[in-house]
């Protein structure tokens, strides 16, 4: 038998929602967290895992969200496939399962991962603990399950005598005993690859909502007598998902904390955390220096040695080494080593500030000519 641990693992990434309450014209997946696409933190996530491919299922801006994959360049094969009709999350998935090779979908030893593209907090080390509960165990579903305060809106865990997962039951199908339940699904699983197709047809759109529920998937392997075990998540809220503004702000708030924690101990100083934005995509060198009010966006790199702020916003600048920029607005300008720039100034497109230099308050560099006041 083939080690469970090396078994072959792929993703189907579902991302073809529309997400009408963020009231966007952009795509949900591509609504930005920290400068990148909510999308690609999802794809993080299985970063502590051998895959082999991930397929991503698109629907709404299914070209926008392809285009910005694709040029992003994950590291790790993609695959993309459109669902054009929005019939549930079973739909979804047996869409996803038509860009897999047909020796892959029957192999017994492969495992398949299935996350929903809006949970953007999930980290790496909860997935891999995932997959690996599911070898560990040899079941034909493990479920990624939290407890939370409040479980309304979410479809609950119903266990039976043996404490297995025996089914999962939507918010709205629920009794009055089933929705008193503190344990969540969070629509994050690993299934045995070949089991999981046969399981798919036999669902039915008999429901609140009309549609094919891939949670209805647990109760008929359940009931074909084939295991189905969860994770309780150690930290409910990493598997929150983003419907909304409110939703997507809190989600770029813990992330900000992670990205600014991270900073801190790679030796860059901050004096007031809370009040420093840094996006996922800029690079720091070691003893920088950040004040209040720092908002550092795109593709920022600042060099050693360098002091930034207080209440300054740079975005896609170049400072270089022991330069300190004060009280100033920048975008797509070169600030070289040694240099003093602010208060009060404005580097504009295009922009470069020499080494050495030395500014006067309310000074302006623009693409023409640099230090004009």
């Amino acid at each position: 038998m083939t080690d469970p641990t090396r078994r072959p693992l792929s993703a189907v990434v579902l991302a073809a929602g529309e997400g009408t309450r963020m009231r966007s014209s952009r795509p949900k997946p591509l609504h930005l967290l920290c400068g990148r696409a909510m999308l690609l933190y999802v794809l993080d996530s299985m970063a502590d895992c051998d895959l082999q491919r991930a397929v991503i299922v698109v629907g709404h801006g299914a070209e926008r969200v392809t285009k910005k994959l694709q040029e992003q360049e994950p590291d790790m094969v993609l695959d993309f496939v459109e669902q054009h009709v929005q019939r549930g999350t079973g739909d979804a998935v047996s869409v996803g399962l038509t860009a897999l090779p047909d020796e892959e979908i029957d192999d017994p030893d492969a495992d398949l991962l299935v996350l929903p593209g809006d949970t953007p907090l999930l980290r790496a080390a909860t997935i891999a603990a995932l997959v690996r509960r599911h070898r560990e165990t040899d079941a034909a579903c493990t479920l990624l399950t939290a407890r939370v305060p409040d479980p309304t809106g979410y479809g609950r865990v119903v266990r039976g005598r043996d404490d297995r997962v025996r089914r999962i039951v939507e918010q709205s199908d629920a009794t009055d005993e089933e929705l008193a339940i503190d344990e969540i699904n969070t629509s994050i699983y690993c299934f045995r690859q070949s089991v999981l197709a046969p399981a798919l047809r036999r669902l039915s759109p008999e429901n609140a909502q009309g549609e094919y529920y891939l949670t209805d998937v647990v109760e008929v392997l359940h009931d074909a007598g084939y295991p189905v075990v969860s994770l309780v998540a150690d930290d409910h809220r990493e598997t929150q998902g983003v419907n909304d503004r409110v939703q997507l702000a809190e989600a770029e708030a813990e992330l900000r904390r992670r990205t600014n924690e991270e900073w801190l101990r790679r030796g860059v100083t901050m004096l007031d955390p809370g009040r420093t934005y840094i996006d996922a995509t800029v690079e720091l060198g070691t003893d920088v220096t950040l004040f209040p009010g720092t908002i550092l966006q795109g593709q920022c790199v600042i060099g050693e040695g360098s002091e930034i702020g207080p209440d300054t916003r740079l975005v896609d600048c170049v400072v270089g080494t022991r330069s300190v920029v004060e009280m100033t607005n920048g975008r797509d300008a070169v600030v070289g080593d040694d240099c003093h720039v602010g208060p009060f100034a404005a580097l504009e497109p295009g922009s470069s500030v020499p080494s050495g230099t030395r500014t006067g308050p309310f000074y302006t560099a623009s693409g023409d000519e640099s230090g004009s006041v």
